[in-house]
């Protein structure tokens, strides 16, 4: 049986519906292009939870928010604390920018310090509703870790496929939480599609962005956290790294549940932040082309967990920053690093390269004339630094710091000081 708040599963190409227990993951009509929309039962959701019951709610994870989402009331939750993660007011960093108000939504400081984490707790939810021996998943690193701590919280057997040129930092998390991680002599593109096959060849249950629909579910709960932190007084603007193009899709999906529901009066403008060499979805946005016929582009950045040549997910995503009236941004590595340090400096937060490349985008969307000088912003960090030490070595680098070698007396301060 289907959880009561969901109404039906919707492809989003053809708008066919479903019900949850007549379809896994995908509309059969498409192929794997054939993703699903969760829709909601919002009169019943109105009936178990409002605003004000969650002011008396001590469960400050996202399970908060669990009539909200796609499992039973009743089901088991993993025992690490998922969401609820820091919003930073970021004064400096407003004032560089010329604007109103920032906030930095710092997805960091999750258990296994990414944004991935709130994925990955509803996939092991949903896995253990159907009984799934195994939950696997493809990824550039942080939905591995992610999937792979959660598991280890509950002792849930899984299997890992990732680039092997994923950051060591990463693949170490893995082998530390025990999984059975498998390197992919390939690119993302190829360990997604061998983590398929591997799924439908052995009856795990699949994790991947972009193909699972519960996933966009998990990723949703960052703007309820977002909005509730904020009183409900919604930003004009967030901006959100993309790389399968899930998260931005997630923060848009959980947006329309709160407009739905009346707890918030209005939708910001979402802009999407892609790396120069990584940019599928900003060229097809900019350029007004199909998705569905682009075909991949050739992925190129330091910022490996933006890192796509065909984003899974990239049919919600064109339609987070086209339903919002928001926009995508393009920016170089070499700006990404920039903002590693920047981002550090001016608010304390330490980013991974995909985190620091939705601040990149701030400075690239105010240049552009998308973001204000009146606007209130939300930019999200979805990792933490220290998952790519040599990215951040490498920003150090560029931006003039070094550490000053002496020797152990105490003259050798006069020198320097």
């Amino acid at each position: 049986m289907s959880p009561k708040q969901i109404s039906r599963l919707r492809c989003v190409i053809c708008g066919k519906g479903y019900s949850a227990d007549e379809v896994s993951y995908i509309c059969p009509d498409h192929g794997n292009e054939g993703i699903l929309d969760v829709e909601y039962d919002y009169d019943y959701i109105r009936s178990t939870v409002s605003r004000d019951s969650l002011l008396n709610n001590a469960e400050m994870t996202i399970w908060r928010y669990k009539p909200l989402l796609p499992v039973d009331p009743d089901s088991e939750t993993p025992p690490l604390a998922v969401g609820w993660t820091p919003l930073y007011s970021a004064a400096r960093l407003a004032s560089k920018h010329g604007i109103t108000k920032l906030w930095i939504k710092d997805d960091s400081r999750q258990p296994t310090a990414s944004f991935k984490d709130r994925a990955s707790a509803i996939a092991i939810v949903k896995a253990r509703e159907q009984k799934a021996e195994i939950i696997t998943t493809a990824s550039t690193g942080n939905a591995a870790a992610a999937l792979s701590g959660l598991c280890a919280s509950i002792d849930q057997p899984n299997v890992i496929f990732v680039p092997e040129s994923a950051p060591q930092a990463k693949i170490a998390q893995l082998l530390v939480f025990g999984s059975r991680v498998v390197l992919v002599k390939g690119t993302y593109d190829q360990a997604f599609e061998l983590c398929s096959l591997a799924a439908n060849k052995f009856g795990w249950y699949n994790r991947n962005t972009g193909f699972n629909p519960y996933m966009t579910e998990g990723k949703k709960t960052v703007a309820f956290e977002i909005c509730e932190q904020l009183a409900w007084r919604v930003p004009d603007v967030i901006l959100v790294s993309v790389g399968d193009g899930c998260i931005i899709g997630g923060v848009h999906k959980g947006l329309k549940d709160l407009f739905n529901l009346g707890w918030i009066d209005r939708i910001p403008r979402l802009i999407g932040v892609q790396a120069s060499g990584s940019s599928y979805l900003y060229q097809a946005w900019k350029n007004g082309e199909d998705v569905l016929t682009k075909p991949a582009v050739e992925a190129n950045t330091i910022a490996d967990s933006i890192s796509a040549g065909l984003p899974r997910d990239r049919i919600k995503a064109l339609a987070a920053a086209n339903e919002t009236e928001g926009a995508f941004v393009s920016v170089s590595d070499e700006e990404i690093l920039a903002a590693v340090t920047d981002l550090a400096r001016g608010s304390g937060v330490f980013a991974e390269p995909a985190g620091a490349a939705a601040y990149a985008g701030l400075e690239k969307a105010r240049a552009e004339g998308l973001v204000g000088a009146k606007d209130k912003v939300v930019v999200i960090n979805t990792g933490s630094g220290l998952k790519d030490i040599p990215s951040a070595l490498k920003a150090t680098e560029l931006s003039g710091s070094e550490p000053i070698i002496i020797t152990p007396e105490a003259e050798a301060l006069d020198k320097i000081f």
